[in-house]
């Protein structure tokens, strides 16, 4: 599928769940789709985003332990997913789209009190952006941002690690009922950004315990076949039209 998407025979792809379990037992290495996704198209920069109707997030980390994830906190890095999530959310159809950058660390470092990245690395990253023009607040602390967004003053969050945006994406996009014992939304998309090609997941896992039961929700493969035609649609104007583009990778 990466390959007819490469060679141009089909315009985007979609995928579903994936065990990082089971590739890597095949002798696979790879911690999920992600990174299957920018190896076999040579891509470097590039990162997850989540959406839920209008609640954004794209990550500067995803698959490392939290130790790691502090690590990788660095102004490049920070300033390229930035980048990488205006164009995202352009694509949708936002123009000049707000964007707040979450803090690493408890109230955003409380002024280096906390911890420094957010004086060191991820403030520059954001004043970088902003010399480009980009309407980007932060570092916000974390603990706020996302109802920030969620009441509509931002149209995408900039998030460090996995879980920072995992946790409130599913959290108001994932609906459980416990006396019925099932999931009555399963809702959100996973887009890959800065790929060649087009590329959207859902937004959950494999559910063995559900397989041939016929409880599946298949909510979130129809919102990302969705916005997958919708990326594609925009893709063909903008070639088409020759249209200029803020930020688009070329390979």
């Amino acid at each position: 599928m990466i390959e007819l998407a490469m060679s141009k025979e089909i315009d985007g792809t979609v995928t579903g769940p994936i065990s990082k379990e089971a590739i890597n037992l095949a002798g696979f290495h790879y911690s999920g789709h992600t990174e299957i996704y920018a190896d076999l198209t040579h891509t470097k920069d590039y990162a997850m985003m989540l959406a839920h109707q209008n609640f954004r997030v794209i990550h500067v980390s995803t698959h490392v332990s939290l130790r790691e994830a502090c690590d990788r906190v660095k102004k490049d890095r920070v300033y390229r997913v930035i980048m990488l999530g205006y164009d995202a959310v352009g694509r949708l159809g936002i123009r000049s789209p707000r964007i707040g950058v979450a803090g690493l660390n408890p109230h955003a470092g409380e002024s280096g009190m906390f911890g420094r990245e957010e004086i060191e690395e991820i403030e520059p990253a954001i004043k970088q952006a902003q010399e480009k023009g980009l309407s980007v607040e932060g570092p916000i602390p974390p603990d706020t941002v996302f109802s920030k967004m969620q009441g509509g003053q931002y149209d995408l969050v900039v998030v460090m690690y996995h879980d920072q945006g995992h946790i409130p994406t599913k959290l108001i996009g994932f609906q459980y009922d416990d006396k019925t014992k099932t999931w009555g939304s399963v809702s959100g998309v996973n887009i890959t950004c800065g790929l060649p090609i087009i590329r959207v997941s859902v937004d959950h896992g494999t559910a063995f315990g559900k397989a041939g039961e016929g409880r599946a929700n298949p909510e979130s493969m129809i919102q990302a076949i969705k916005i997958a035609a919708q990326l594609v649609h925009k893709k063909t104007i903008i070639e088409s039209q020759s249209l200029p583009t803020f930020f688009y990778p070329s390979h």
